[in-house]
């Protein structure tokens, strides 16, 4: 394993990073082909952030590129939190990968499918609304109004469907469909 270890806004000091390094080569037990991992350790400069350390990582592998992001009151809390997330999607992807794979067709065409089962319930609810014409700046009142994390609207513009959705790091991002 490969591990890059950065630090944004915070000078890593090497007991941090050969804590990072340990608790990181855990990981190797359930994923056996890590190439690189990448981590960046940053503190956040807005005083009204208690869990101010951040640990956000990414890791490649022949297979999926595990990414997660956490934060906590210092560094090595930080790296716990990450590694236990990024542990739980390692067994997650090697779940997935020891499961038979099924390829359920109600007709046997492509266009015909149905769901796997175990997608269907991952799905709890379903929804349907009437699509308003409207400015992003609108959706994002709306999405504040509505009090969600993201919000669908029909750009007045273009007609196309948008979505206006809150960052983790405060402001809005806008996802636009590419014709």
């Amino acid at each position: 394993m490969r591990l890059q270890v950065k630090g944004k806004n915070v000078e890593v000091s090497e007991p941090i990073r050969q804590y990072a390094k340990e608790k990181l080569r855990k990981l190797e037990r359930h994923l056996h082909d890590l190439t690189r991992v990448e981590l960046e350790l940053a503190i956040e400069k807005n005083p009204s952030i208690a869990d101010d350390h951040v640990a956000e990582a990414t890791i490649w592998t022949k297979g999926p590129v595990l990414r997660a992001r956490e934060s906590a009151t210092d560094h090595k809390a930080s790296i716990d939190q990450l590694v236990d997330k990024l542990t739980r999607q390692a067994q997650r992807y090697r779940e997935k990968r020891r499961e038979p794979r099924r390829h359920s067709r109600s007709n046997g065409s492509p266009e015909g499918g149905t769901m796997a089962p175990d997608i269907e319930e991952q799905i709890v609810k379903s929804k349907q609304f009437a699509l308003k014409p409207m400015s992003a700046e609108e959706a994002v009142l709306q999405l504040e109004l509505v009090g969600h994390d993201f919000f669908v609207f029909q750009n007045g513009d273009s007609g196309d469907v948008n979505v206006v959705y809150r960052r983790k790091g405060g402001g809005y991002g806008l996802i636009e469909p590419q014709t």
